[in-house]
């Protein structure tokens, strides 16, 4: 997979969260995915997804740089919304905060095998 085909198909699988677009969500995570080290499969990885969406209704992903290099994709993250209750163990309840997430993926047949993540919850907290 080249440079150019790897970030197409990391673009659709942003396109396909920002539209909750759940049962797609197969085309772009590999059944035996693993989060920050742990295996959560396919299954696991939509439920945190679906869970994300709840506790923050507005949620939006948006790019702010890619960096390829096949099978990975390193990608910063900005978000600006509203989550309804505590996010990340912050009692935000309803005001709108800003915060960024550095996020690198490996992928395996076309698909996201490994993700690891780090919030910046530090941001977040500064807001409250």
């Amino acid at each position: 997979m080249t440079s150019e085909d790897l970030a197409a198909l990391y673009r659709g699988y942003i396109g396909c969260l920002n539209r909750q677009d759940w049962d797609n969500l197969d085309s772009f995570v590999h059944e035996d995915a693993h989060y920050n080290g742990k295996r959560i499969g396919l299954s696991g990885y939509r439920t945190m997804l679906e869970s994300d969406f709840l506790a923050i209704p507005d949620l939006h992903f948006a790019i702010d740089f890619l960096v390829i290099e096949p099978p990975r994709v390193a990608s910063r993250l900005l978000f600006s919304c509203t989550p309804v209750g505590e996010l990340f163990g912050l009692p935000v309840n309803g005001r709108k905060v800003s915060f960024t997430e550095n996020v690198f993926y490996e992928f395996e047949d076309a698909r996201i095998r490994n993700v690891w993540s780090v919030i910046d919850k530090a941001a977040i907290a500064a807001q409250l």
